[in-house]
């Protein structure tokens, strides 16, 4: 079956049966997630390209709910605009991987880290009891979808833990990883929970694009 025959859920929605149709996709097997693996998503000169980018514009990480564990989350972060060729050029290319509306997506982020540095176990979902999920959800509604790209083979360490289903995945240059935040009866899934655990040797670069249930803004 073709991507263009999968009928969509909606704008803000992927759906595993479309990104199985292209070549080189996985999908972990586990039941508790839907986790999908693609390697050599972007070539070496994209990732250098991006990596260029972060290093540029880089600043500490925030957190969206909650800053009062400042080692929580030890990273650097950019958003990268999207006014740039290479940064339209990813964002049409996730579009096409995806068949989400590029509208329902959040502007690209680009992550740094360090010797040393990590974002403990989180989800990337709003929790609906927070303080501020009105803040964060009342426009765009919630996450759905997360495509993150790793840019750089990393020396040791900086590998993404899963520790619902005891999946480690390693930094790899390129590498694409996707994962909907969501059960398929759209309740939040809290087997996404995901640890980006310390690098031990060099340096870490990652590019994420989350998608919103309705469009962002």
């Amino acid at each position: 079956m073709s991507a263009s025959q999968i009928d969509m859920a909606g704008p803000g929605e992927s759906s595993a049966q479309l990104l199985l149709t292209h070549a080189g996709m996985q999908r972990v097997p586990n039941a508790k997630l839907e986790l999908f693996i693609l390697r050599n998503f972007l070539s070496g000169q994209e990732c250098a390209e991006l990596i260029a980018m972060i290093e540029g514009e880089r600043h500490p990480s925030s957190l969206a709910n909650d800053d009062s564990q400042p080692m929580f989350r030890t990273s650097e972060t950019c958003f990268l605009s999207h006014a740039k060729p290479a940064v339209a050029a990813l964002d049409a290319r996730l579009a096409a991987i995806s068949g989400i509306d590029p509208a329902h997506g959040e502007a690209l982020q680009g992550q740094r880290y360090e010797l040393g540095q990590e974002f403990k176990a989180h989800t990337d979902f709003f929790e609906p009891s927070a303080a501020d999920y009105d803040e964060h959800c009342a426009v765009s509604g919630q996450r759905t979808w997360t495509f993150m790209i790793y840019l750089n083979d990393v020396a040791a360490g900086g590998a993404t833990r899963f520790k619902a289903i005891n999946k480690i995945v390693k930094p790899e240059a390129g590498k694409l990883l996707a994962w909907n935040n969501r059960h398929p009866d759209g309740s939040l899934n809290a087997a996404t929970l995901h640890h980006a655990m310390k690098v031990r040797k060099g340096l870490k670069y990652v590019v994420t694009r989350w998608y919103r249930e309705r469009v962002w803004g």
